[in-house]
């Protein structure tokens, strides 16, 4: 079977705002269609960062009506002390501090499974009830050792809305190497308290830095 070449020169591959390209039957072979549903907005890479700060329309951020979910993707998560990871929300100014109440529980297992080495519990201690402070989504992390990280997942619904609450949902399990190494399994789900929209989103542990890791924000549509 004979192979066609192409002719690079005659491709117009000129592409409009918000679409991909896509093949056709044109002679040029390329057209403007629709994205998949989930489009990679931006990257932030920690090194020794104190915070990750992701802010509407700073550094070609969107974090507003364009979806109406975004998810940040939390990936190899390195502390440089013990700590939590934390995260918080922005509501109009310049400061973190929008009220959230929240639920929290977590799953753990150590690697040397001694009896009441895992576990399933409800978090007390990480709950928050119309608080601004921020919310902990994982706990205690070791920086004991250079393998030692985490990732998850936190969804954000609708973060632009003047109508309704802010709802998020978080996943984040990270590698515990303190007195007993082993994996912990945290969840966060809850809700910013205010009508304003949210417009920034920041990641930081309580104590320390962001040794290293990367957060990825995506935005996803029709959903």
């Amino acid at each position: 079977m004979a192979l066609t070449k192409f002719n690079y020169n005659s491709f117009d591959v000129t592409s409009a705002a918000s679409t991909a390209l896509g093949f056709n039957a044109s002679a040029n072979g390329f057209a403007t269609i629709s994205p998949g549903s989930m489009t990679l907005i931006k990257t932030l890479t920690a090194s020794s960062s104190s915070t990750l700060s992701f802010v509407n329309g700073s550094s070609d951020v969107v974090l507003d009506s364009t979806y109406p979910v975004y998810l940040f993707k939390l990936i190899n998560i390195h502390s440089s002390a013990e700590a939590q990871l934390q995260v918080n929300f922005r509501d109009g100014g310049t400061d973190y501090d929008a009220t959230k109440t929240t639920a929290a529980f977590r799953a753990y297992h150590f690697e040397r499974d001694n009896e009441g080495d895992a576990g399933v519990g409800y978090q007390t201690s990480e709950d928050l009830a119309q608080s601004t402070n921020f919310q902990r989504i994982g706990q205690y992390q070791s920086s004991g050792d250079n393998d030692s990280s985490g990732s998850g997942h936190l969804y954000l619904f609708n973060p632009s809305s003047t109508t309704f609450v802010k709802h998020f949902i978080s996943n984040y399990a990270h590698h515990y190497t303190n007195s007993a190494p082993g994996n912990i399994d945290n969840y966060i789900s809850g809700y910013c308290n205010t009508t304003t929209a949210i417009d920034g989103v920041q990641f930081k542990f309580d104590s320390g830095n962001i040794d290293a890791g990367t957060i990825k924000l995506y935005g996803i549509k029709d959903s």
